[in-house]
């Protein structure tokens, strides 16, 4: 029963998409196919990504709230847990958008893993199609000199790991202090990232340079919508001069 559900509504749905995106597309390009296909799929996901996006800036007001109130009843714990739920309920502080963002994402390369795992060539690749997709013949998994589905590519699996150690660092910069669970973090999170992408095959540091640039471009977006006010509320004390004491 687990099986079908997996095959018939999971599966094959995401292997007609990639090769009729390969077909209509990405011009017969297998890489270019899976970019595409991740794009698609995070525009549908964008609902999600923008919740989760401002869930972090109230995440984050309320981590500032809470060390206040924490400060506030550094005596008594029972007291900081109690005005710590009661900031994380004014907040509305719900991880559920991003699990749910990532979960599927997740799903996404599981699937991606098991199309390439069982080969995406002859007799599978035709009895997996949709009546209504055409059959692409032979596939070409060529992209820019390097196979989307070989294993061991220290190439991409390295771009994909240096591009997550700048979106860790750039953030941080001009930060002085670091915690030792933050340095732990800055330096082997890249470096199990690129092992585990290395052991994959080459198609999943795509999968995951495509996914981790369409994050960053909604932040950034995100960052000049919402600093556009600061900006317009900043220049106004500017022009206005400043009271006088009266004596």
């Amino acid at each position: 029963m687990l099986d079908q559900f997996w095959y018939y509504f999971l599966f094959q749905p995401l292997f007609n998409a990639l090769i009729w995106i390969y077909i209509n597309i990405a011009g017969f390009d297998l890489g270019w196919a899976v970019v595409w296909m991740t794009i698609f799929l995070r525009v549908l996901l964008l609902p999600l990504s923008i919740v989760s996006v401002f869930t972090a800036d109230r995440r984050e007001k309320a981590a500032d709230e809470s060390r206040r109130a924490a400060l506030a009843y550094k005596n008594d714990r029972i007291a900081q847990r109690e005005a710590t739920r009661l900031v994380m309920k004014k907040y509305h502080i719900s991880p559920w958008a991003a699990v749910l963002n990532l979960g599927i994402q997740l799903l996404v390369l599981v699937l991606l893993y098991q199309v390439f795992l069982q080969g995406i060539t002859g007799e599978h690749v035709i009895k997996t199609l949709y009546p209504v997709i055409d059959y692409p013949g032979k596939i070409n998994t060529n992209f820019y000199g390097f196979d989307v589905g070989h294993s061991h590519d220290g190439v991409w699996a390295g771009l994909a790991a240096l591009y997550l150690l700048v979106s860790i660092l750039l953030p941080a910069r001009g930060q002085k202090h670091w915690e030792k669970s933050e340095m732990y973090f800055v330096i082997f999170f890249p470096i199990i990232t690129f092992f585990a992408l290395w052991y994959l095959p080459m198609v999943k540091s795509l999968f995951i340079l495509t996914t981790m640039a369409f994050s960053d471009i909604i932040k950034i977006m995100h960052s000049m919508v919402h600093s556009s006010p600061k900006k317009a509320t900043s220049t106004a004390p500017a022009s206005a001069s400043p009271p006088k004491k009266q004596h």
